[in-house]
């Protein structure tokens, strides 16, 4: 088999793994290589300047001894196969890089013969393209459970970022959709690289010449909508991640059926939950930069995002305690609660206004979305001009009409389809 056609192979089989992630680190070039890593972004994401930047999102092999019901890769799925030897994948890596079709690499794998046997290979084409071809651009990892940490150790050497994927959010899920992975055999590494991450941080600071260990971090990818967990365990399992293992990023991948006929799966004909999987990402970003926790963004009572509206809007309409809060006394994390103020406005608000007080023309001049905002803030005691503050008033200027109709519905706990 040819490199075009197995590049078409594995290309294909590589899509359903999530890389939409700036890379998080800064690294120079030295006079001798070629490429270079920046932190500002890597997949379809933007630089500074406004460039966009990709990399080549690939497989070492889609040939897989594991037979997870979800996975396009499974064995029992009759597809065509085919694996890269290092030497073919990093001379088409550093091939796509001058032709400037790429600035960097996502690397996966299927588990042929073993995690260990398969990490070697990814390890051997990544010294080919660190030490052979002098290549410092951007690479992403990803760790195959079950892989011993010696493994893990030269891998993350040799990479930028590494992930390893948690698949299905319990464990229920895992044991009967992916029988041949545990949750410990995905917990322990992703453990062993947070671990090591500390103490390389720590060797760093007395030997600058100490060599780097996933500089830009780890992260890992849940699949939404292939097992019948809520977003509540969902956002709560994501919580903990980031606690105990410092990730950088949970992705959130809608499943795409790929399955005929499967009683544990949802049917060939049914759409990917795309809107799920993006409250799912508003939730995550309220965690991760807006300092809420799980608990106030869903409950045991409330297990499900509200699909009509944002996790952030949702939370302030049914919190009606918190609001108002006046734009000139209030303190950031306050300002990072209400709707239509965000990270970038928030800083604007509490800079300006050291020279004076702010109204709400003002507010528009720095950036807030006054449509939303207007609802839950003061400038100096007093409302905008006309405003009339109730639930029916505020969720009506957020949402169309039928979208409101259905909004009403899913309050008032009728059970309607996420994309009726």
């Amino acid at each position: 088999m040819d490199m075009f056609e197995k590049l078409k192979i594995l290309a294909d089989s590589a899509k359903y793994d999530v890389a939409c992630t700036s890379s998080g680190v800064n690294r120079d070039n030295p006079s001798d290589g070629i490429g270079n890593a920046k932190a500002c972004g890597i997949c379809h994401s933007f630089s500074a300047d406004g460039r966009c930047i990709s990399l080549l999102k690939i497989l070492m092999t889609n040939a897989c001894m594991y037979n997870c019901s979800y996975c396009y890769n499974r064995f029992s799925n009759d597809i065509p196969r085919a694996t890269f030897t290092p030497k073919e994948l990093a001379e088409l890596t550093i091939n796509f890089y001058r032709r400037n079709y790429i600035e960097g690499l996502f690397l996966s794998s299927g588990v042929i013969k073993s995690p260990n046997y398969t990490t070697e290979l990814m390890i051997a084409a990544l010294k080919i393209l660190r030490e052979d071809y002098k290549f410092y651009g951007y690479i992403h990892a990803k760790a195959i459970p079950g892989t011993d940490n010696d493994l893990i150790q030269a891998l993350g050497h040799l990479c930028d970022r590494m992930s390893v994927n948690i698949e299905l959010p319990s464990s229920e899920s895992l044991i009967a959709l992916a029988p041949d992975k545990s949750k410990n055999s995905i917990l322990a590494p992703m453990g062993f690289i947070k671990d090591t991450l500390t103490e390389n941080k720590h060797a760093l600071v007395k030997y600058k010449k100490t060599p780097q260990f996933v500089p830009a971090g780890q992260s890992t990818q849940m699949i939404i909508g292939a097992s019948p967990e809520t977003d509540y365990s969902i956002i709560k399992l994501s919580e903990g991640l980031y606690n105990k293992y410092k990730l950088k990023r949970v992705f959130y991948s809608a499943y795409i059926p790929v399955v005929r006929g499967s009683a544990l799966l949802p049917s060939i004909e049914t759409k990917p939950p795309l809107l799920r999987e993006n409250r799912l990402y508003q939730a995550d970003w309220l965690m991760r930069v807006y300092g809420f926790e799980s608990s106030e963004i869903l409950d045991e009572k409330s297990p499900m995002l509200n699909p009509f509206i944002d996790p952030k809007c949702n939370w302030a309409v049914n919190h009606p305690e918190f609001f108002p809060v006046d734009i000139n006394t209030a303190d950031y994390q306050i300002l990072l609660r209400v709707p239509g103020i965000g990270i970038l406005s928030a800083r604007k608000i509490v800079a300006a206004r050291k020279w004076g007080k702010l109204d709400f023309m003002h507010l528009k001049k720095l950036g807030v979305v006054l449509k939303r905002a207007q609802y839950f803030i003061l400038c100096s005691g007093k409302r905008a001009e006309g405003i009339k503050i109730n639930e029916s008033k505020v969720i009506s200027s957020l949402l169309s009409k039928k979208a409101l109709e259905n909004y009403y519905g899913f309050k008032n706990g009728v059970q309607i389809g996420m994309f009726d």
